[in-house]
């Protein structure tokens, strides 16, 4: 019960300010201009060539799948998890306000999952909008809802580890935009790791594959779950509250 009260006492401080809501008005629009893009480009280009070559592709592979798999929601998801970075540890710690929870009979388990929350929930309701366009397909055609569902889960998976990562970097510096950094920097080196080892080494590395956020990321958009990638996220999420929590009890020793 204290988690969620530290979680909802987050995140009416996060409501408060206009940076969320700008941010927030900000990826709607993108999501909705790069939405709309792919439609136009189906309907003026792709539709009449897979009528033409009799192709099976349709709007699941040609719109929807490009929508999830773009860069602009991984962008959008970066920017929102390094705005939270600088809001969750980092400035409570420049302006002195975390040596008030940390004296306080709180545990750091509860702090931490409280924070995380309030991360998880912020992301949660950036990425709605990437979440839901796609189910308006549903209107003017037929559609994979498996996939639809698979590509949900998978930006929400995503969501999930991308809060632990802010948190974590919020953790470690009482610099705000030291703390935004960290965390872009922590998720583009996850996200690209395999990418990264395989122009090092010159080929595949199979510990750099499971490592690497987007190897698991891509099936679940592409409509197939798995249980490793599910594990994955889970196991990625409960090391960097883990890594905060210890953060946490090593700042409460220094007090």
């Amino acid at each position: 019960m204290m988690a969620l009260r530290l979680a909802w006492r987050e995140l009416r401080l996060i409501a408060r300010g206009p940076a969320f809501w700008l941010l927030l008005g900000l990826v709607q629009a993108f999501a909705a201009w790069w939405y709309l893009l792919l439609l136009e480009q189906y309907r003026s280009h792709y539709e009449p060539l897979v009528v033409r070559v009799n192709s099976p592709m349709g709007v699941n592979d040609l719109v929807v799948l490009p929508f999830y798999g773009s860069v602009l929601l991984l962008g959008a998801l970066l920017l929102g998890a390094a705005m939270l970075a600088m809001r969750l540890l980092a400035d409570e710690r420049r302006s002195g306000s975390l040596q008030l929870l940390l004296s306080s009979p709180i545990s750091m388990t509860q702090l931490a999952a409280g924070k995380y929350l309030a991360a998880l929930g912020c992301l949660a309701l950036l990425a709605l909008p990437w979440i839901l366009l796609p189910w308006t397909l549903a209107f003017g055609t037929e559609l994979d809802f498996a996939r639809l569902l698979s590509a949900g889960l998978g930006v929400l998976l995503l969501v999930a580890a991308l809060a632990a990562i802010a948190l974590y970097a919020s953790s470690v510096t009482a610099q705000p935009a030291t703390a935004a950094a960290l965390t872009v920097a922590i998720a583009v080196a996850l996200m690209g790791l395999n990418a990264g080892v395989e122009a090092v080494a010159g080929g595949d590395d199979a510990i750099a594959d499971y490592l690497a956020m987007l190897s698991h990321y891509e099936p679940l958009v592409q409509g197939l779950i798995r249980s490793s990638d599910i594990i994955y996220f889970a196991l990625l999420v409960l090391a960097f509250v883990g890594f905060t929590i210890r953060q946490l009890d090593s700042l409460r020793t220094q007090r």
